[in-house]
């Protein structure tokens, strides 16, 4: 069996002792490889190689260099594509589809970035006559990228793009769950010739040792997470020793406005795919639906339907509309959330871990919970699972109290016939991405990120470039008119 390693200064090794873990397929609880992992060893190996790149090369000063290792990094994701996307739905469980975009995505992220990077500008002003101040943008340093599990490919890209962009060496730590298709990618990202040695580095951990390290680390100038709230606030305050720079994208519990005029036909199944998308593991995943009360029924029994007919199976099998959970402790999570929400709203529709043939994989059904109370985990926690919330608004002041009655504020939708109502609430809502009429529409070049606690900083965008940037004050006299 292949043993995924470490990549770190320009070569694969494997970790100190020879730890290694398994990594399951979700699906069928078979074991698809295993992977080296690593600890606060590998973390300093991985940083100290970061450190030698930017400060003892020029990778930070040839601009036209990173946009070209940009464009190759997509060339070698699309050439590989078709091979990485069945990887991915293997050991992610998320549907072969789902995994195709997440390449593409990628790419995507890759060519957009490599664009910028030959345009990044400072500027320069004459403050008084002969008096000049210059304004210059320069890399932040070591850049420690701590991906996630549920799109691991586009995520790590969506950091590693701009922080490359900018001129940074970076520290991958890649996420256990899918620590082999983050190595598969390495492996064509490592062999591009003009790619300086220690630029770019992975290490993957089963713990919390490596991101540990990355984040108190002095030499680790700035760090990009995404995950939960939770580890988010640990990370901040971890930081608080260096004052390092911190992009955080963190938990949400997306609201989804549905308004009287809204064309149900359109809006039931889009709510559904943006729901259970990735089997709703995905921080932007529509969670809350507010429905006006005039529409209440009509969209209960609307989501009831497709919920109940929604099919559920293996990602690999082009008949499911949704795959299992990351593993069985998350599937048995929300079963028990689901259990305990009557004590909550009304459970028009409980999810239940499938029997038979998929009994072996992390499978559980959608839930539809109505009218659950403000306070219950529905309603106040991220749930990050097949489940839907119902409840329902009188008018739009009333739609806007409920839906900004909560900690997060990562995303939210608005689902009118009426684009000036849209963009009133758009204006109102406290969220750093609404979508009208649509949701979970993300891509490259529009900035997402978090109100409130679901984070700081945005990523994808020009403002992706930010939190991997500082700007230099450059003053000087010519000594006269």
């Amino acid at each position: 069996m292949t043993l995924a390693q470490h990549w770190i200064d320009g070569q694969w090794v494997a970790s100190e002792g020879g730890a290694q873990a398994e990594s399951i397929n979700p699906a069928t609880g078979d074991v698809l490889g295993k992977f080296a992992a690593g600890g606060a060893a590998e973390a300093q190996a991985a940083i100290g190689a970061a450190r030698r790149a930017f400060d003892q090369t020029d990778w930070s000063q040839r601009p036209r260099l990173r946009a070209a290792v940009l464009l190759e990094m997509a060339h070698r994701l699309e050439t590989h594509k078709e091979e990485f996307s069945k990887y991915l739905s293997a050991e992610n469980g998320k549907l072969l589809v789902d995994a195709e975009h997440e390449l593409f995505a990628a790419v995507s992220e890759a060519r957009y970035y490599a664009g910028l990077t030959r345009n990044i500008f400072g500027r320069v002003s004459e403050i008084e006559p002969g008096v000049y101040a210059m304004m210059s943008r320069e890399p932040m340093g070591v850049a420690g990228i701590i991906v996630p599990w549920n799109a691991p490919v586009t995520l790590m890209m969506r950091s590693l793009a701009p922080a490359l962009a900018a001129g940074c060496t970076t520290v991958i730590k890649a996420a256990p769950q899918t620590a082999l298709i983050n190595e598969k990618i390495f492996r064509i990202l490592s062999e591009i010739p003009s790619l300086p040695t220690g630029v770019i580095n992975m290490v993957v951990e089963t713990g919390d040792e490596v991101s540990k390290t990355m984040v108190a680390s002095e030499a680790v100038d700035t760090i990009s997470y995404t995950g939960s709230t939770e580890v988010g606030k640990k990370i901040m305050a971890s930081a608080s020793g260096t004052l390092k720079r911190l992009n955080l994208e963190l938990g949400g519990n997306a609201p989804c406005l549905v308004f009287e005029d809204a064309d149900l036909r359109l809006t039931l199944p889009a709510l559904v795919r943006g729901g259970m998308v990735m089997a709703g593991q995905m921080c932007t995943a529509a969670s809350r639906i507010l429905v006006h009360e005039s529409r209440f029924d009509v969209v209960k029994e609307g989501l009831k339907k497709l919920l109940s007919e929604f099919i559920v199976g293996p990602g690999n099998d082009p008949n499911s509309q949704m795959g299992p959970m990351i593993d069985h402790a998350n599937r048995d999570r929300i079963h028990k959330l689901i259990c305990d929400s009557e004590r909550w709203g009304e459970v028009v529709l409980r999810g239940e871990p499938l029997s038979g043939a998929l009994e072996r994989g992390a499978f559980i059904s959608p839930s539809l919970v109505v009218d659950a109370t403000p306070e219950s985990p529905l309603m106040c926690s991220e749930v990050f699972g097949p489940v839907l919330t119902l409840s329902r608004f009188s008018d739009e002041a009333d739609a806007i109290a409920k839906a900004n009655n909560s900690r997060f504020g990562l995303a939210s939708s608005v689902w009118t016939s009426d684009l000036q109502r849209g963009q009133r609430m758009a204006r109102k809502l406290q969220s750093g991405t609404v979508w009208i009429n649509a949701h979970n529409r993300l891509m490259a070049e529009a900035e997402t990120g978090g109100y409130k606690q679901s984070g700081q900083g945005r990523l994808h965008g020009l403002e992706g470039l930010d939190d991997f940037l500082q700007t230099k004050h450059i003053s000087w006299d010519t000594g006269g008119n």
